[in-house]
């Protein structure tokens, strides 16, 4: 009757994703599509942190552990997921018909610039979560290399400056989470939805 710790923790995310659904999909929407955006939000939200909290770097600069999400296959195929769903839902929800009319040719004239935005969308969703993990992958790498190439009196340096970039990349790592999950649910509601 009166949760706490762990629960309200779980509560809060379901209820903050919840309402990226609820801003971006038609009211009687939200309940099919609640679920989801949990689990996507989750999902990219422990992808992205992997890395910062467990980063293995052989001798020779191969890496055997980090963050799933910096690797654009796999940010890319999110993004053809989300995509791939989208258009089922619109060819299930509307018919093969209806949906090709909703989706390309509403309003008239559009069609080339509908068709290019489907390559777009695809495109830009995975890769700019991809670019924000990776580059943030790759500056705690650089930051870290600065021991190494200089020697250890620049330790007192780095340290404090790799703490600062690691926070920095938790909140970038979330806000990713967060984005990637809202344009989901733009996606698909933009199939769903007659225009």
């Amino acid at each position: 009757m009166k949760p706490k710790g762990k629960q309200n923790a779980i509560e809060w995310v379901i209820d903050f994703t919840t309402n990226i659904v609820g801003d971006n999909m038609p009211r009687k929407e939200v309940r099919n599509f609640s679920l989801f955006s949990f689990t996507l939000f989750l999902f990219i939200f422990v992808a992205n942190q992997i890395g910062l909290i467990t980063k293995i770097v052989s001798g020779n600069d191969v890496t055997y552990w980090k963050s799933p999400t910096a690797n654009p296959f796999v940010t890319m195929g999110l993004a053809l997921l989300v995509l791939t769903l989208a258009n089922y839902l619109g060819s299930e929800k509307f018919g093969l018909g209806g949906y090709i009319k909703n989706s390309f040719f509403t309003p008239a004239g559009l069609f080339p610039i509908k068709l290019m935005e489907e390559f777009t969308n695809v495109i830009t969703l995975g890769l700019r979560l991809y670019g924000n993990i990776f580059a943030g992958e790759v500056l705690l790498s650089l930051i870290a290399s600065v021991v190494t190439s200089t020697g250890w009196i620049t330790l007192p340096l780095v340290v404090p400056l790799e703490m600062i970039w690691i926070a920095f990349s938790l909140f970038i790592g979330s806000i990713q989470a967060f984005v990637f999950t809202t344009l989901s649910m733009v996606y698909i509601s933009h199939k769903i939805e007659v225009e």
